[in-house]
């Protein structure tokens, strides 16, 4: 990517202040749809014992939707829309309504911790929840999303996060997917990114009015990562599992950049990680067994917690310099289009 106008700039200055992940692996090697309900859940098997088996969706969705082109993802999807799913031999010769049930890392948070989702539409690839039958509640194939907690806890306009952190109203877990134009997504992006994922970090490193004055930046985490490589190539070799997740898991290499307060800066960890490491620090971080899914936590070796030294004062936040502000999302009109088109 040209870098002339200093587009990416906010990632190199976010990779050198605070920690990059050397090895961090796609956990799974499909596109947006699988690697969207890994990321939510640490699985894109249609339930716990497809899991068990080695069974994964592992595409986008195909016919049904607008025009039979099945852009419309989840257990909202038109009748006729189909994922396609691996088995372990390695097969893609079978064809399923892309709604599951299985437990998420929602469904294992106390109750006291609150979540959200920030996703660009209900029926978004990107959308994780909308695959989730008891977070969705489908009044049926085409149908609409009655379930409470998907009205409590899914937000379809992302830049609705840089308000939730201005009026204090942050979820102790949130999951901030962006629209298609403000991605990185080959294509369709305009080259706003880097600039999104700079807003979202100086809302929260210059909150000063929340948590009883003392902001958003000593107690928050932010994790920053690619829901896949993209199609690009990587000279690193994945990790293989041993059967039955085998060859599916894992993919190429995706960047991994940490965030906090208690993050050196410069810090490069070499570990192996993966969305399940992701899932494990949210566990070790609010006091969820490791691993309690039994999914793709369980499956991972690390929790991420190397990024973080807790022992050191907390640094003060640096404001990144962006071409684009947060005000210019929060004001952005444009129709929130799908991040995939395949």
């Amino acid at each position: 990517m040209d870098n002339s106008a200093g587009i990416v700039n906010p990632y190199l200055d976010l990779a050198t202040q605070y920690g990059w992940a050397n090895y961090m692996f796609q956990t799974n090697q499909g596109p947006s749809f699988p690697a969207h309900q890994f990321i939510f859940g640490g699985t894109s098997a249609p339930s716990a014992a497809d899991d068990a088996a080695g069974i994964f969706a592992s595409e986008n969705m195909s016919g049904g939707g607008i025009g039979g082109t099945g852009k419309i993802a989840g257990c909202i999807a038109p009748d006729g829309t189909t994922v396609e799913v691996i088995n372990p031999t390695g097969g893609e010769n079978q064809k399923i309504y892309p709604c599951f049930e299985h437990q998420t890392m929602p469904d294992l948070l106390p109750s006291t911790f609150t979540w959200r989702y920030y996703a660009p539409s209900a029926g978004s690839i990107w959308t994780a929840p909308n695959a989730i039958q008891h977070i969705c509640e489908s009044s049926g194939k085409g149908g609409h999303r009655t379930g409470k907690q998907w009205s409590d806890n899914v937000d379809l306009k992302p830049a609705n996060v840089l308000n939730d952190i201005a009026n204090c109203n942050l979820r102790s877990v949130s999951w901030v997917i962006p629209t298609g134009v403000n991605s990185d997504h080959a294509k369709s992006n305009d080259g706003g990114g880097p600039s999104w994922v700079a807003a979202i970090v100086n809302a929260i490193g210059n909150s000063t009015a929340c948590d009883g004055n003392t902001g958003y930046w000593q107690n928050t985490a932010i994790l920053i990562t690619w829901d896949d490589w993209g199609g690009w190539y990587d000279h690193e070799p994945p990790p293989i599992l041993p059967a039955p997740q085998g060859d599916y898991q894992y993919g190429f290499r995706v960047p991994l950049i940490a965030v906090s307060a208690y993050t050196p800066a410069g810090y490069i960890n070499n570990n192996r990680h993966d969305f399940g490491s992701i899932l494990r620090f949210v566990q070790h971080n609010f006091g969820i067994a490791q691993g309690a899914l039994n999914f793709a936590d369980a499956r991972a070796t690390n929790n991420l917690t190397g990024f973080f030294d807790l022992t050191r004062e907390p640094r003060p936040f640096k404001t990144l310099a962006a071409p684009k502000s947060a005000n210019f999302f929060l004001k952005d009109k444009r129709r929130a289009t799908d991040p995939d088109d395949q």
